[in-house]
């Protein structure tokens, strides 16, 4: 819920950052490049930091611009950063076996934008949320939410995988600065770190099979031992 009054100015560029979020969620759709992705996905973090440190400033939340500067560094540079190493190490800079194509993704990712905005229009009637930045925070979030599976269905290598789930945690992350803004800042804290440890212990994972199997691409694993 919007706990503080927005102006015209303030619902305008709460609007602009996370309609930007969300065009860079479809950049991710529309590439085979990894590289591409992980650009695309360390852009978005930095609209939400940029939009954390927005909400922060308007509703006089001090904690928010500490977890914008956060966001930032951690999703929005470090991540990326690490993401990077692994495709550099693996050489593998491309999704070969996607489900389908670039343009087909984005079509898709068209409609379940329009599912959200449809879902979100109902929960908004059904809560009192009459605010159109509340509308749009919702549709962004549950959009968001459902690219980042789409990416996890469709793509097959290891590190699109990773993305998906970053994409997904990002809706998350953004739909709760504008209608909880005041989430305790240990709790931010805490999912920082876990994205951290996530990231982390994939590129461990990944290397390990590039090693042993000489793949990343979930196509190729067939069997689960123990």
């Amino acid at each position: 819920m919007l706990i503080f009054h927005l102006g015209g100015v303030q619902a305008s560029l709460f609007s602009l950052l996370t309609i930007i979020a969300l065009i860079l969620a479809f950049v991710m759709l529309g590439s085979h490049w990894i590289k591409n992705h992980i650009l695309a996905f360390a852009a978005e973090s930095w609209v939400i930091a940029a939009l954390s440190a927005a909400i922060g400033l308007s509703g006089h939340y001090p904690e928010l611009v500490f977890i914008a500067a956060l966001t930032a560094l951690f999703r929005g540079t470090l991540l990326p950063y690490l993401l990077v190493r692994i495709v550099n190490g693996l050489g593998q800079n491309r999704e070969f076996t996607p489900l389908l194509q670039p343009a087909s993704s984005v079509v898709l990712g068209g409609f379940l934008v329009l599912f959200s905005y449809a879902v979100a229009e109902k929960l908004g009637v059904r809560m009192n949320l009459m605010d159109s930045i509340a509308v749009l925070a919702l549709t962004a979030m549950f959009s968001l939410k459902l690219i980042g599976f789409l990416m996890l269905v469709l793509r097959a290598e290891a590190v699109s995988s990773i993305l998906g789930l970053l994409v997904i945690e990002n809706g998350i992350f953004l739909g709760s600065q504008i209608l909880v803004p005041g989430m305790p800042l240990l709790l931010e804290m805490v999912i920082l770190f876990d994205l951290l440890i996530i990231v982390s212990t994939f590129g461990m994972l990944i290397r390990y099979l590039h090693k042993e199997v000489g793949s990343t691409s979930s196509r190729d694993l067939t069997r689960l031992v123990g």
